[in-house]
């Protein structure tokens, strides 16, 4: 389904939250190379073929407060592919570490934009700012959407940014274990499997790190 910027409404956050929380993403192989219209120096990873452009661009504050309350969200004229936005609680988180002084890049959330600029079909981000060099990553995209490498693109465009930064050390993402598509793509981008934890579901997640190379 597809919904113009000014008719989007906040069902569409919800749809979105398991994906962005569980990293319910499909079988996604494909890179980027662009953050917020700023070339980063590339991230070498095990598999890198052709590459898919995206642009990621922070949802302003006043979308962003229309998310955390479930109010209808304006982008203009750009096509919002369903399932595309964060959920409310990712818009919350981020709104109340702006409030505690946490830098915007590392709380409020990317819109995963297509290059031509045109259609969301996704979203991206990090969890708070870097603690003991470690920093933790989510990403969803629209179901409609999954598949062309959309996740990879964006999730390298993080760890690009990241990398760029000279404090964070390494990156997280907790994925379910019966998630193989999710599980994939970071195995794709040179994440290494490690422990387990309990999410606040009650489900048990793997940890996924990948380490910034000295």
């Amino acid at each position: 389904m597809l919904l113009r910027g000014n008719s989007v409404h906040a069902i569409m956050a919800s749809t979105y939250a398991a994906s962005f929380h569980r990293f319910f993403v499909g079988d996604i192989y494909l890179s980027g190379i662009y953050l917020m219209g700023i070339h980063m120096p590339q991230v070498s990873t095990p598999e890198m073929t052709e590459l898919v452009e995206i642009e990621l661009v922070q949802i302003d504050l006043p979308n962003l407060r229309r998310l955390a309350v479930s109010e209808p969200v304006d982008f203009a004229t750009k096509v919002v592919f369903e399932g595309g936005l964060p959920p409310p609680h990712v818009a919350i988180r981020a709104l109340a570490q702006l409030d505690a002084g946490t830098p915007p890049a590392w709380c409020v959330p990317y819109l995963i934009v297509s290059k031509s600029g045109d259609a969301i079909v996704g979203g991206c981000g990090f969890q708070s700012a870097p603690i003991d060099g470690c920093v933790e990553i989510g990403y969803g995209v629209a179901s409609s959407q999954r598949g062309r490498g959309i996740a990879t693109a964006a999730v390298r465009q993080l760890l690009q940014f990241a990398a760029a930064d000279g404090v964070v050390q390494q990156v997280v993402a907790r994925i379910l274990p019966r998630n193989v598509a999710s599980s994939k793509v970071v195995g794709r981008l040179g994440f290494s499997k490690g422990r387990t934890s309990i999410d606040r579901d009650g489900e048990v997640v793997d940890h996924w790190t990948w380490q910034v190379s000295g």
